[in-house]
């Protein structure tokens, strides 16, 4: 279903059951755009309890499953090589909307950005249901789309320096590299700088160092195999490159505050009351 796509944009209503298993799903970034629905997530805040418009933002590499079904709302998928050759300050925004170093992002959306963003989204359908795709119109589209989404989260855009590029660079390498390279000093020299300052470039635009974003890439993915894989623990360990599986006990409790099998229980009895694994 997705191996020959770039793009896939579906009614949440009759979404086929067969998207959800399909391999190629776990290279797409997800947008879940709930309409008039309650939040499929534990509310933080006394002022999100209305029901309403909620956008899902789900990375790839996805730890979660959202429980869509008979939900009203649409589904946006893309590859990443849809917005290749943007400017690298879109790419990062776009990057850090997704919160790609961590689980999840949801915005709840007014009734004024809706309207708005229920625009650009019939073009962007329109463009995508004619027989003889445009893909330059098709990538167009959904940049606005996702621009609209960036203002409303952050409410401004990154600030365009030669900072963004490393950082974008940084996350590329990232998600090649980060299973066997676990150092700064490897990210730095691809990037053509020190250690020291890719640090120093890293805290000052996502808040974390080289090696804390690599231990969130890994947790991430061992979080996304715990849930969607039938590994065990110990295979899991293996598969990123922990031989110790008590090694890797620690590091998942140092970073998740739990340990792997306290995490799957806990996933378990969520997924039985919540019917979603939205559990951090």
């Amino acid at each position: 279903m997705l191996s020959d796509k770039v793009l896939y944009i579906k009614n949440l209503g009759n979404c086929p059951p067969a998207y959800l298993i399909d391999p190629a799903r776990r290279d797409f970034y997800e947008i879940v755009w709930l309409r008039n629905e309650d939040a499929l997530h534990v509310l933080q805040h006394d002022f999100q309890t209305k029901k309403g418009d909620w956008i899902y933002l789900i990375p790839p590499y996805r730890v979660h499953q959202l429980n869509k079904a008979g939900k009203n709302g649409v589904l946006i998928s893309f590859k990443q090589e849809l917005l290749e050759g943007d400017l690298k300050e879109f790419l990062l925004d776009v990057f850090r909307m997704f919160n790609v170093q961590g689980e999840f992002s949801c915005l709840q959306v007014n009734e004024e950005t809706a309207k708005g963003l229920v625009d650009v989204y019939q073009l962007l359908e329109e463009e995508y249901k004619k027989e003889t795709i445009n893909l330059i119109m098709l990538k167009a589209l959904l940049k606005v789309f996702l621009l609209k989404l960036i203002q409303l989260k952050e409410e401004h855009f990154t600030l365009q320096d030669i900072n963004e590029k490393r950082v974008y660079e940084f996350m590329l390498l990232l998600e090649d590299n980060y299973q066997e390279k676990r150092n700064a000093d490897f990210y730095a020299e691809q990037i053509g700088i020190s250690a020291k300052r890719l640090n120093q470039v890293l805290k000052e635009k996502l808040d974390k160092t080289a090696v804390q974003i690599i231990h969130d890439r890994l947790i991430q993915e061992a979080k996304r195999q715990i849930i969607h894989s039938e590994n065990t623990i110990k295979e899991i360990a293996y598969n990123l490159g922990f031989k110790d599986q008590s090694y890797f006990s620690r590091f998942f409790k140092a970073q998740a505050e739990q340990t792997p099998q306290e995490f799957q229980n806990n996933v378990k009895r969520h997924l039985i009351s919540h019917d979603n694994t939205l559990y951090k």
